[in-house]
């Protein structure tokens, strides 16, 4: 039954392991140093996404909140919560696709000396 069972060997580490595992240690090191690739920061594309998301809710959210109170000012409910919700569903779509669209250097205007 303990030959079964996975575990350590008995016997004792071998020194040509822990010998191996330390130059693997220093090369990964010495392979993140030469990429430039100490620490791992947050890409452009993980900001992008959580200003879409952003805009996304915001614009949701914002949209639903003007038309429920002016619903509750003029006593027109739900008209006005349906007309701002879709206006502020057309406003965040507005701001992603504006976000989301990047200009070639040829596309951009002319630049001034």
């Amino acid at each position: 039954m303990a030959a079964d069972t996975p575990g350590h060997d008995p016997a004792g580490e071998d020194s040509r392991i822990a010998s191996l595992e330390k130059r693997i240690a220093k090369a990964e090191r010495a392979e993140k140093i030469r990429q430039g690739a100490t620490e791992q920061q947050a890409d452009d594309g993980s900001r992008l996404g959580n200003r879409v998301l952003a805009e996304l809710i915001g614009g949701l959210v914002g949209g639903a909140l003007i038309g429920w109170v002016l619903d509750r000012l003029f006593g027109t409910s739900p008209w006005l919560l349906l007309v701002f919700l879709g206006l502020g569903i057309v406003a965040a779509f507005r701001n992603i696709i504006r976000l989301t669209t990047v200009k070639r250097p040829d596309e951009q205007g002319p630049s001034s000396p």
